[in-house]
């Protein structure tokens, strides 16, 4: 696929547009004044593979606190502040990598440009977002309603402002909770400017309805070649947040990293009782695995080889014996009660193996 062509920004070590990979980004749950957890959180997120962590900034305590979370991490982190100057410019006393905050929201004309001066000095970003949910009172009686015209109207409103104090480290986003809104909207937005665009569906739900549609908004736009970074939200725990999000870039095969699982759905010719429990066990077990590996594991002997084939390893049941195959080729036979050791020892040995290999070999 194509991608769009977008201004390169830079939030710390991490590029956004410009041809850089498709960007994993979260958001911590934890309350930021309680720097321990929300430490701990970050860590556990970039561990999953999240490479800019966000971070609420909602009051004068979070922004002091943010200070002490800045000096603890590593990864690049973005301050989210609405309606309040001051605590962007705290934010970015502390030292954080890029603002998400709506000039057009902060007040006067002063303090939008006292705020950009301090960013600009910084080489910090600035993320307009613009939400369904939180638009402008003009627009919405404009337009009868949150349409994907109004957010990119609104949007380009706050990129004005920018751009009128030479302020052109931009990114963008604009969400909308239901699919069709928010795909519009980016595509709107992607004839207008060349600035990275931040994709996400916005309060999509839970894990199940939240994935469902994050994966349908997300991926329609990736696949147009729209998005320089996404977000997936979902009222649930940020990793699983990550997690999502990479599965949709494997998917599209627009980034590569860790194991990816292909798994038959079950038939009646099954041959193990406890299939589900199976793959489910192995993918657990192999989540520490940031290199980009691909497992089959099949139920049956009908479709198991050919799949096997496509994968660096496979594995095929027959009346609770695994054959497990690499590159195609059978290997061993396995017993029942040992299929999960025997299978995960096996792709901790390919690792080592992968590991060694010259990088051009």
């Amino acid at each position: 696929m194509e991608r769009r062509k977008s201004k390169a920004v830079k939030v710390r070590n991490v590029q956004i547009g410009g041809g850089a990979p498709i960007v994993v980004q979260s958001m911590t749950k934890t309350d930021t004044t309680d720097v321990d957890a929300t430490v701990k959180q970050i860590e556990e997120m970039t561990a999953a593979g999240c490479e800019i962590v966000r971070v609420a900034v909602p009051d004068k305590e979070a922004a002091i606190a943010l200070k002490e979370i800045r000096k603890r991490v590593d990864v690049p982190l973005v301050a989210d502040s609405h309606f309040h100057y001051k605590l962007a410019l705290m934010a970015l006393e502390a030292g954080v990598d890029k603002l998400r905050i709506n000039p057009g929201n902060i007040g006067s004309i002063e303090r939008v440009r006292e705020v950009v001066r301090a960013a600009e000095a910084q080489k910090v970003p600035i993320r307009i977002g613009v939400n369904s949910g939180s638009l402008e009172k003009d627009l919405l009686k404009k337009y009868g309603t949150a349409t994907p015209e109004a957010m990119v109207e609104s949007a380009m409103r706050h990129v004005k402002i920018l751009e009128d104090l030479g302020f052109t480290d931009i990114v963008i986003s604009l969400k909308a909770s239901d699919v069709a809104r928010t795909v519009e909207a980016y595509r709107l937005m992607a004839k207008k400017v060349e600035y990275p665009l931040h994709l996400g569906v916005t309060e999509a739900g839970t894990p199940f309805s939240g994935t469902i549609k994050s994966a349908i908004g997300l991926g329609i736009l990736l696949y147009e070649g729209i998005g320089d970074t996404i977000r997936v939200s979902l009222a649930a725990d940020p990793v699983e947040e990550i997690r999502v999000a990479w599965e949709i870039l494997r998917s599209l095969e627009l980034r590569r990293r860790g194991v990816t699982v292909v798994a038959c759905p079950t038939c009646g010719r099954l041959d193990v009782d406890n299939f589900v429990e199976i793959v489910t066990e192995i993918e657990r077990r192999l989540a520490h695995i940031e290199e980009p590996l691909r497992l089959s594991i099949m139920g049956c002997a009908v479709n198991g080889p050919g799949e096997a084939h496509d994968s660096q390893l496979g594995i095929t049941f027959g009346r609770q014996v695994g054959m497990i195959f690499k590159n195609g080729v059978p290997m061993r036979k396995v017993s029942g009660e040992n299929i999960v050791d025997e299978f995960v020892k096996e792709v901790e040995i390919l690792r080592a193996e992968l590991k060694k290999k010259p990088e051009n070999s």
